[in-house]
């Protein structure tokens, strides 16, 4: 990964607007690092002049440099236009898996017995997403077939990812695909499961089947969770977990590509929200999520530990403090979160540094 650069990824609507605010804090005055950051303009309409081409430049860019941050786009739903972005950028900076954090927001009551964050981590590729599908027979008779595939490859950097970022937080690692009933094809993902869990002895190890995971998800309490998935369970449970915790400001998403011994080599951060068209221009929306995003790849550079850390403590004080948007029952301005989280950033580093 490039030491000092963060490829920005301009979007639509609210997200361009969002993306602006999560800018204002990874400044050198405000983190006290110097970064370079390349930007692409992925708003629809440079999308359809450019017929894709600065998805595709952009994709480039992020695979060279190592390290993304994208607005929301929004993705046509004509058939023939140039549809989503993130398609094209998962396939192009050979992303492998996709992470979305859930966490309780001070003050916001969460749903259920949830309280400790959540993440699932999923696969990015195959399974039924991109499956082979046709029909055959007439009337009552016709039938419907799907070829779906999942890699080994693919199923090793799920669990070796969901095993070390459970070292990081002490968190459980928990759940796991349907292996009962399908011991050769979702069986693969547990088999890398069970062979992560030894590979890392210190992590508590709590597989469960898709189903089971659901339900216990609702009852959870105690340690923080890493949920490995397959594609299509990933999607669907992160829909389920984010709003568990009453909001999903406070949610960011990221998709790693990796290198040797499953090391990341790229990781692609934005937040888990959409472009928000009826906020924009007001001022009014919340920028946290973003900001997190940012915070997120600040922990992938050498030296930005500290920084990431001071931003995720930050939103969530001044959450908790009273400094909130509307969404989570505030009067905040959007500039004014972001005014607030950056004189906590500015505050905490400098007290870290004297000790």
């Amino acid at each position: 990964m490039d030491e000092n650069t963060i490829v920005v990824l301009e979007g639509d609507e609210t997200g361009q607007e969002l993306l602006e605010e999560a800018l204002r804090v990874l400044v050198p005055d405000v983190i006290g690092i110097e970064l370079e950051f390349p930007r692409f303009d992925l708003s629809l309409e440079n999308r359809r002049a450019t017929q894709n081409r600065v998805v595709h430049e952009a994709a480039a860019a992020v695979r060279e440099r190592g390290l993304g941050l994208k607005a929301a786009t929004i993705t046509p739903e004509q058939a023939g236009d140039v549809g989503t972005p993130n398609r094209i950028l998962r396939e192009e900076i050979g992303g492998r898996v996709i992470v979305r954090t859930g966490r309780r927001i001070p003050g916001i009551a969460p749903l259920g017995g949830v309280h400790a964050p959540i993440s699932v981590v999923r696969m990015a590729v195959g399974d039924a997403y991109g499956a082979k599908e046709w029909r055959e027979g007439d009337g009552e008779d016709e039938a419907a077939f799907r070829t779906e595939r999942i890699e080994r490859r693919i199923c090793r950097s799920v669990a070796e990812f969901a095993f070390r970022l459970a070292e990081r937080t002490s968190a459980r690692v928990f759940g796991g695909p349907k292996y009962t009933v399908s011991p050769v094809y979702e069986g693969m993902l547990k088999e890398e499961m069970d062979a992560a869990a030894v590979r890392h002895p210190d992590v508590t190890y709590q597989p469960q089947l898709i189903d089971a995971t659901f339900a216990l998800l609702l009852s959870s309490s105690g340690d923080p969770l890493v949920i490995p998935a397959l594609n299509r369970d990933g999607d669907i449970l992160s829909d389920l977990v984010l709003p568990l915790f009453g909001s999903i400001a406070g949610s960011e998403s990221l998709i790693v590509a990796f290198g040797e011994d499953y090391v990341p080599t790229v990781v692609l951060a934005e937040a888990a929200h959409g472009t928000a068209p009826a906020l924009q221009g007001k001022n009014v929306a919340n920028p946290m999520a973003m900001i997190l995003a940012g915070a997120a790849l600040l922990s992938y550079l050498r030296g930005g530990e500290a920084a990431s850390r001071a931003i995720r403590e930050a939103c969530l004080e001044a959450v908790a403090e009273g400094t909130r948007t509307a969404d989570l029952g505030g009067h905040s301005a959007t500039s004014e979160f972001t005014d607030e989280v950056i004189r906590r950033v500015r505050q905490k580093l400098e007290i870290w540094s004297a000790l």
